[in-house]
């Protein structure tokens, strides 16, 4: 897996802190800071998500991805899945994640609330690359709801 991320700031863009990220399965993803009144040279336009809400938003996907896969396999009648992931962070550099709570949303037909629950904690223990990283530095929570369809 690779990526490259350049800085396109430089380049006459609207923001100075700008950011295109090309992957290597060739899609693109452009992410800006958050604007700096004191010193606008050196912040961005929020023209895009910011990098570390990048790095949320793809813990999200990925733990989501799982959820839906094992309770497909489980062949059980999931229609929808989202999360609603938030987070603190460390007050002082580098300001990493200290405590991310996942909500998840299911929907579906007679979901046994033991197989999602089960799903949820197979994806934090097994199988989501991005939450055994995250959960190095953050405490890690999660619920859920199921609404029937």
């Amino acid at each position: 897996m690779e990526c490259r991320v350049s800085w396109t700031g430089a380049t006459g863009t609207r923001s100075n802190m700008s950011f295109l990220a090309e992957t290597g399965s060739g899609h693109t993803l452009v992410m800006d800071g958050v604007a700096d009144f004191a010193k606008p040279e050196n912040g961005g336009q929020n023209l895009a998500p910011r990098p570390m809400e990048t790095v949320l938003a793809g813990t999200g996907g990925c733990t989501v991805y799982d959820v839906v896969l094992i309770l497909k396999r489980g062949r059980h009648d999931i229609k929808g899945c989202s999360v609603q992931v938030k987070a603190e962070r460390a007050p002082q550099d580098p300001k990493v994640f200290t405590a991310i709570h996942m909500h998840f949303t299911l929907v579906g037909k007679a979901l046994p609330p033991m197989a999602v629950e089960r799903a949820i904690a197979m994806s934090h223990e097994k199988y989501c690359s991005a939450t055994a990283m995250l959960s190095k530095t953050a405490a890690m929570t999660t619920s859920f709801e199921i609404v029937e369809s």
